[in-house]
């Protein structure tokens, strides 16, 4: 028999957890590679009831969450053309969602009461993933007070929303280093310290090896330079923690944008 929902939908299998590499804002305008595979993975994916999203664009030292039933599209970032600042993703929130994940994260105190919306390392790939923005999305801020152990603790925490239609997702970038990131119009050929760092990554996340990619700075100077700040990386970490032992991993997406950034995307079950 079935199981049900939180909300009486009936519910045949797990639900997958996928780290999404979402790069440059662009993507969000673009039709390109990545966002064909974001695009793919909606339609392949089973429909989740909600989206539970951790992005790499939320850190700050606290845990939240998203408690507003219409969460506003925020454009967190300057530089780039008009068109991108006019996109809205107008997803509904979901505070039967909020209420879950305070509960589940119990006794860790979450602030429900600071503004916030989706900013674009949810929506530039949600609009690809779901473009009717018609799944309710809540997102989790990353508390940068913390060590990554922390990070995967509360994905373990997180594990039983799997259960109850609920799609948790991450969202950063396995290779992350700006201060070498070709901006031109030129594609730029990946680093090879980028390449090695995502090589191995992939190794550990095939092996079920989760603990030196939870201790990643003791990776080496390959992690140093893929890794120079933890926003970006520390999201994979929540989809480590929700992952099971018996969940097929898949790569939906890869890639190196501008040589240094991972568009990778990892997916369990």
């Amino acid at each position: 028999m079935a199981a049900l929902s939180a909300r009486g939908h009936a519910m045949s299998s797990r639900f997958p957890v996928i780290f999404l590499g979402h790069g440059n804002p662009m993507n969000a305008l673009q039709d390109n590679e990545w966002t064909r595979g974001w695009a793919a993975l909606g339609r392949n994916l089973p429909r989740p009831r909600a989206v539970l999203s951790i992005s790499a664009h939320w850190y700050l030292p606290a845990t939240a969450l998203t408690a507003t039933e219409s969460p506003r599209t925020i454009h967190d970032f300057g530089g780039f053309p008009r068109e991108l600042f006019e996109v809205q993703y107008p997803a509904p929130g979901d505070l039967d969602l909020v209420h879950r994940v305070c509960e589940l994260l119990h006794p860790l105190a979450v602030r429900t009461d600071i503004p916030w919306g989706l900013d674009h390392g949810t929506w530039s790939v949600l609009r690809h993933v779901f473009p009717a923005a018609d799944v309710p999305v809540v997102q989790l801020s990353i508390d940068e007070s913390q060590p990554p152990s922390f990070h995967y603790g509360l994905g373990r925490m997180l594990r039983p929303l799997r259960d109850e239609g609920i799609l948790l997702a991450g969202s950063g970038d396995i290779v992350h280093n700006l201060h070498t990131y070709a901006w031109g119009s030129r594609p730029a050929a990946p680093f090879d310290w980028g390449l090695r760092f995502e090589g191995k990554v992939r190794e550990l996340v095939l092996q079920g090896d989760h603990q030196p990619l939870v201790a990643y700075e003791s990776l080496g100077r390959d992690a140093e330079l893929s890794v120079p700040t933890p926003e970006h990386y520390l999201p994979l970490l929540y989809v480590l923690g929700a992952s099971e032992e018996s969940d097929p991993v898949t790569f939906p997406v890869e890639g190196m944008d501008g040589g240094s950034v991972s568009m990778l995307s990892v997916q369990f079950g």
